[in-house]
């Protein structure tokens, strides 16, 4: 039986357990245990992990060294089906039979050179092309505040797992969206950083330089901590416990041309309630957009032809659905190589003409999505260029960031009408996710605590 002591642990997140455990009251296999427990109870009915690992958390849990640990030390962490976890194939949400790697990437081993303890390897949509957790290879993804609803994607598994207390955080990756997505539907801590900030090395770069490496968690300076870890620093840290000053800020729920979306009342709400607490904390605040200009006619064909890149280095490319195949046929007739080299050598003008808006401006409140978690059981046989516009109109405000490589945290903001959590995003200028987190953290102090806010599974 879970008690109420089990539930407000497995919810703390990574600063206070890591407390604890260095002040002696925990010990890191009490706390495997009490994951291992939940995700053996709950995770058949969300379906966040395609991978438990029972006896190596365990046993990496009895070899933490408490006294002289980093700063995650026994805490354990969901890893996302796209980062290579020593022992175990990443799949990309497919049936291909992928090797198993013989190393971690780079931020897994940072995350491990910190003390952190992988329990799991996280679902996600094929090939991560997608918003939701859905795929033929692993079935579907379930949001735990609504299991008819969708975690988001394609960091769905990790923040199913972090939301419903299966992990303490989740690692996530971000090439549209899929940092921020998750973290808006489940209630979550999202930020996706700054291009290169966090190593995706062996990879130079990953999705032709969109995607990014991050994490999911409960609270802004739970968010914090994973990125010290990442990138073995504290600034974030503390950065999450200062005040930012008065800052410029920027307001905008404008859409860049070529999407099509309309926001639900809630989700509006949402965000104009944020706008003016912004108002009463001391911030200036004004209505300003940035320049999008033909920003989605290079996104679009770029994350699909890098879509299309990842499938073909699959072992077994044959063995993905009909839905990815076609996506990666049409992604190679529309973007040949020499288009794709013209498409990226424009790149760095169109992140100029839009980075113009934060030399006026520190940061920008965008929504996240248009509207709440919708359905978890998201077709994996409809075409893919209808799935692409169901895509655009629930989160089209997400691509911008990963065109120009800047960070955007997303955060908490409330529960709509349906029971649902909804969110909004602040994005900030490459480099300046300190000032994020602190302005990020005095919401947080200034909205009321999100931690007790969970879940009833």
């Amino acid at each position: 039986m879970t008690t109420t002591a089990d539930l407000d642990l497995a919810f703390a997140g990574p600063v206070a357990q890591a407390q604890l455990i260095r002040e002696g009251q925990l010990k890191p296999r009490e706390l495997v245990e009490l994951y291992l427990r939940r995700i053996e109870e709950i995770n058949p009915r969300l379906n966040a992990y395609r991978v438990v690992l029972g006896e190596e958390a365990l046993a990496a849990a009895d070899a933490v060294d408490t006294s002289n640990g980093g700063p995650l030390a026994g805490i354990p962490i969901a890893i996302k089906d796209d980062m290579a976890l020593a022992g175990q194939a990443t799949t990309f949400g497919s049936k291909s039979p992928q090797p198993v790697q013989v190393a971690d990437c780079a931020a897994v081993a940072a995350l491990r050179g910190a003390g952190a303890i992988p329990i799991g390897v996280t679902n996600v949509p094929e090939l991560m092309a997608w918003p939701w957790t859905a795929t033929e290879a692993n079935g579907v993804t379930r949001n735990p505040w609504n299991v008819d609803r969708t975690p988001g994607g394609s960091s769905g598994g990790s923040a199913s797992a972090v939301a419903a207390g299966l992990a303490s955080a989740g690692t996530a990756t971000d090439g549209g969206g899929s940092i921020r997505i998750p973290a808006a539907c489940c209630g979550l801590v999202g930020m996706k950083p700054t291009r290169a900030l966090v190593s995706t090395a062996p990879l130079a770069q990953m999705h032709l330089g969109l995607t990014v490496i991050g994490a999911v968690a409960r609270t802004v300076a739970d968010s914090a901590l994973m990125l010290d870890a990442f990138t073995g620093s504290s600034v974030y840290s503390a950065a999450a416990a200062n005040e930012p000053g008065q800052l410029k800020v920027a307001l905008s729920r404008k859409l860049p041309p070529g999407f099509m979306a309309l926001i639900s009342k809630d989700q509006k709400l949402a965000f104009e309630r944020t706008g003016r607490l912004l108002e009463e904390l001391g911030h200036q605040v004004s209505e300003r957009s940035p320049s999008y200009g033909a920003m989605s006619l290079d996104f679009t064909p770029t994350f699909f032809r890098g879509t299309a890149d990842l499938f073909d280095q699959l072992a077994d490319p044959s063995l993905t659905s009909k839905q990815t195949q076609k996506l990666a046929g049409i992604a190679r007739k529309l973007v040949s190589d020499k288009r794709r080299g013209a498409i990226l050598a424009r790149r760095p003008k169109t992140t100029a003409r839009i980075l113009k808006l934060w030399d006026e401006v520190d940061v920008v409140l965008m929504p996240v999505l248009s509207s709440t978690a919708i359905a978890a059981d998201q077709p994996t046989k409809r075409h893919p260029l209808l799935a692409l516009d169901r895509a655009a109109r629930f989160m089209p405000w997400n691509p911008m960031a990963n065109m120009t490589g800047q960070p955007a945290i997303a955060i908490p903001a409330g529960i709509g009408s349906d029971g649902m959590p909804l969110s909004v995003q602040l994005v900030g200028k490459p480099g300046s996710e300190e000032l994020l987190y602190s302005l990020a953290g005095q919401i947080q102090a200034a909205g009321g605590n999100w931690a007790p806010i969970r879940p009833e599974l």
